[in-house]
Order: structure tokens, then C-alpha cells, then sequence
């Protein structure tokens, strides 16, 4: 298998918003991503764009840009529904809770930690909902 892009990973999510543009403000924010790549259309809708963080890579787009992908959605405009949940990992949960906390995000479950018992490892982590809905599940590796 050849190897993907200059600064891609094997695996990249895209997340669709309602307002993509928004969005990527409030990550960057609440989360701590730094926006890589920001296309935008005429109307300042973003047609792609690249967030990055310690390595991760994630896209985010306009829900709703073409009626061939009319299936494409945000949580908000189907009713809060999810079929994914994004894990990022984390250098501190509970720093990283405080942040997204400060910027809005609904917690939904505070950090606590996670002991898988001896022989497998142990995470702080903690869950928390985005402005449209997306939920997020960040982790701080405590042993392993």
C-alpha cells in the first residue's frame, strides 16, 4: 500500500456542520485544533477544510452544499442523531475539559478515569457535545 499524502493519516474523519465556518472557530477554540486548510465557496461557505492536532488530522464540512449529498448532515439537523463519536487523545483531561467547558461545550460525562486492569492500560477521559451536536470523547493515557 502506498503511504497517503505529505501530513495525511491512513484514517481522516470529516464532520458536517450546518455552519462549517462557525465551526471551525469553535473548535480551534474549545478543542485546541489549528486550522490547516480553509476553502472557501463565493457565498463563504467552506467547501474543505484541515484541522490538526498533535498529529491527528480532521476535516470538516458544509452540510448541504449539493443535492447529490443531501444524506450528509449534522447531529442538529437530524434531530441529535449520531452514528460516530470522535476520540482525540490528549497531553491532560482535565485541563482539556476546563477549556472545552470555558468555550460552551455540554459535558456530558466528567473526567474519570478508566482502568482496563493489569495487562492492559488505564485512561483519564471525559465526553463532551459540540455546539451541533457532535459528541467528542478525549483521553489522557494514565498508564499503559
Amino acid at each position: 500500500m502506498k503511504d497517503p499524502p505529505a501530513g495525511w493519516t491512513r484514517i481522516t474523519p470529516t464532520v458536517l456542520y450546518d455552519d462549517a465556518a462557525a465551526a471551525l472557530e469553535w473548535l480551534a477554540g474549545a478543542f485546541g485544533f489549528i486550522v490547516r486548510v480553509r476553502v472557501e465557496d463565493d457565498r463563504g461557505r467552506i467547501v474543505h477544510s484541515q484541522l490538526v492536532l498533535d498529529g491527528g488530522l480532521l476535516m470538516v464540512g458544509q452540510a448541504g452544499l449539493s443535492p447529490d449529498r443531501s444524506y450528509l448532515a449534522s447531529p442538529r439537523a437530524a434531530g441529535g442523531a449520531n452514528t460516530q463519536a470522535l476520540v482525540v487523545h490528549v497531553d491532560d483531561a482535565d485541563a482539556h475539559c476546563e477549556r472545552a467547558r470555558a468555550a460552551g461545550a455540554v459535558i456530558v460525562a466528567e473526567p474519570e478515569t478508566q482502568d482496563y486492569g493489569e495487562g492492559y492500560w488505564a485512561d483519564r477521559t471525559y465526553q463532551a457535545r459540540d455546539p451541533e451536536g457532535h459528541n467528542w470523547w478525549f483521553v489522557e493515557r494514565v498508564r499503559g
